[in-house]
């Protein structure tokens, strides 16, 4: 990984897991790191292991619900005034497989949270990142965003019929039709920043906590043949980010069997994914369902 020094990460879900690796490897080679974290306390505890691992670290720690809208905007407020540039947004957090719940705005929580958190986030921030020459979004998604996943605008709130499993591969298609959106948007406005996707195949990570008991069973039984460790699930995120041959609108993950494990590589992602009036048209409603309007 190059030298990250006098650049400022934003790491979404950062107190555990993916984004936890994510920042402690960033902030290792010199750059300034936010911890973006619901848990203020489990935060404060991330932050105090990073320092620990990495004497010298910059590291802070900024409270951010993901599935508030109003809790987004008091942290891109927070984080605009503390900060006139911002060199990296990675937007890592996330839910998986959780019971039918809604955000405190009325959306399907997966939904709401993986997605329209992190589309409000992006727009809210996104001047300081034009303002960094060099700059990048990376987006988490997952290999679930090929499972059952469709972007039904007549039941985004999954309220015919929910199934946590075609709701989280719908949360995680949106990331990618997200991403491409976002960087022809950046193509056409002739800005440097660019966006990028990235998934972690399969990694032991505290996601599968919501997970269907019989998805529990098997990877507690045969979790560690099939994922692997959160440091290796963090390197196609930490590719992505920092690899200085990384084209806007790529999407990296593992480069073994399935993409479950291996060393980051380019990817490729569905179909779906690709459908230029599926793009336009989630971006122009999570415009309007989030009220946030983008600088580009």
């Amino acid at each position: 990984m190059p030298d990250q020094t006098g650049r400022v990460a934003v790491v979404t879900g950062a107190n555990t897991g993916l984004g936890l690796e994510t920042a402690k490897a960033l902030a290792a080679r010199g750059a300034s790191v936010v911890l973006a974290v619901r848990n203020l306390e489990k935060g404060k505890q991330a932050a105090a292991t990073i320092t620990t691992t990495s004497s010298g670290a910059d590291v802070a720690v900024q409270r951010l619900d993901l599935s508030s809208l109003d809790s987004v905007r008091e942290a891109a407020a927070e984080l605009r005034a503390g900060h006139d540039r911002i060199d990296l947004l990675i937007n890592n957090a996330g839910v998986m497989y959780t019971p039918r719940r809604t955000t405190a705005d009325g959306f399907e929580l997966q939904f709401g949270t993986n997605h329209l958190g992190h589309f409000a986030l992006t727009g809210l921030l996104l001047d300081r990142l034009l303002g960094a020459d060099g700059s990048r979004v990376v987006t988490v998604s997952s290999v679930g965003h090929r499972i059952r996943s469709r972007i039904d605008f007549d039941d985004l709130a999954f309220q015919r019929r929910y199934s946590r499993v075609a709701a989280y591969g719908r949360s995680k298609l949106a990331n990618l039709l997200f991403t491409y959106e976002l960087q022809r948007r950046l193509a056409q406005a002739d800005a440097s920043t660019i966006a990028v996707a990235a998934h972690p195949g399969g990694s032991n990570t505290e996601l599968v906590r919501n997970s269907p008991l019989v998805l529990r069973a098997l990877n507690a039984a045969f979790g560690s043949l099939i994922a692997q460790s959160a440091a290796m699930g963090a390197l196609p995120t930490l590719r992505a980010a920092t690899d200085p041959t990384v084209i806007g609108g790529q999407y990296y993950g593992p480069d073994g069997f399935r993409e479950l494990r291996g060393h980051p590589t380019v990817v490729p992602s569905s179909r779906r994914s690709h459908e230029t009036d599926t793009q336009q048209r989630l971006w122009t409603v999570s415009e309007e369902l989030t009220r946030v309007d983008y600088p580009i």
